[in-house]
């Protein structure tokens, strides 16, 4: 073999072992990368708190053994025996969480008097005591979002929270909180009588036609502005004038709508008779 043949193929075999250790570096890279982001993720699942996932240890075993008591005397026809819900009567439980629980039952929705498009609110069909321990129940069976303890309005931002319920909720509940048909029967309710946990709970549980919004969404503190919004309209002194049932800009909008085309059609006819 002639010396410039091995000299070729001597660069033959070292540019080929370049490219190979070249590969091996980019394997091992892209693999101690992926490890690294994959471990990153573990700890920062361990690490991120989730104020919003109940516990079934946050509730003694006497109380979700009363509210057993009350599920199987008051809901188990509609929900089932085990919370998995029975066709065509209720929905499963299981999962919903001490909100959606509270939300309901406080404002009386439930228990249902009837199987309708809707449930009508009405006066609760238990105390504050027996509420807690339905929920603590509920709660045991999947866990699920709970509403946070203390005053919900604390140094709320009121002209944040109108912002964000003119983004988030006008559309259904109108500018003043006064409700609005939807789709199929249902309807968005007045909010005259909600409090500031059922607020809450409305928002975790998404009853309903409403979407539930997760602090990913709307984090506590925006929650907690809307809830200031809605509850300082309320504390509203009127400016006077006929509100037309309080419902907003659309109603009042109609009417001067109608009061102008009639005046129109009127200074029309009149200026015919003149001619």
């Amino acid at each position: 073999m002639t010396k410039s043949k091995v000299q070729n193929e001597a660069g033959k075999v070292g540019r080929s072992g370049r490219r190979r250790t070249k590969t091996v570096r980019r394997i091992t890279g892209g693999l101690a990368l992926m490890f690294a982001l994959i471990t990153m993720g573990f700890v920062y699942s361990a690490l991120q708190p989730n104020p919003q996932t109940a516990s079934a240890d946050t509730a003694s075993t006497a109380d979700i053994a009363k509210g057993k008591d009350i599920y199987q005397v008051s809901c188990i026809t509609c929900h089932g025996a085990n919370l998995q819900g029975v066709l065509n009567r209720g929905p499963s439980l299981i999962g919903v969480g001490q909100a959606a629980t509270y939300f309901q039952v406080s404002t009386g929705r439930m228990p249902g008097v009837a199987n309708g498009a809707q449930n009508p609110r009405k006066n609760p069909s238990f105390n504050d005591e027996q509420i807690s321990y339905l929920s603590a129940y509920i709660e045991s069976n999947g866990g699920g979002p709970s509403v946070p303890g203390g005053d919900l309005q604390a140094v709320a931002d009121v002209s944040k929270g109108g912002e964000l319920y003119r983004l988030n909720c006008a559309s259904c509940h109108n500018f003043t909180g006064q409700g609005g048909a939807l789709s199929q029967g249902k309807y968005a309710p007045n909010l005259d009588q909600a409090t500031n946990e059922q607020i809450y709970a409305a928002m975790l549980s998404g009853p309903e036609n409403m979407p539930k919004f997760s602090d990913a969404q709307l984090t506590p503190v925006e929650k907690k502005a809307i809830i200031a919004y809605v509850q300082n309209n309320k504390a509203s002194v009127s400016p006077g004038g006929y509100a037309l049932g309080g419902f907003g800009p659309a109603p009042e909008g109609l009417v001067a709508f109608l009061v102008g085309m009639g005046a129109i059609v009127a200074l029309t006819l009149w200026m015919g008779a003149r001619a």
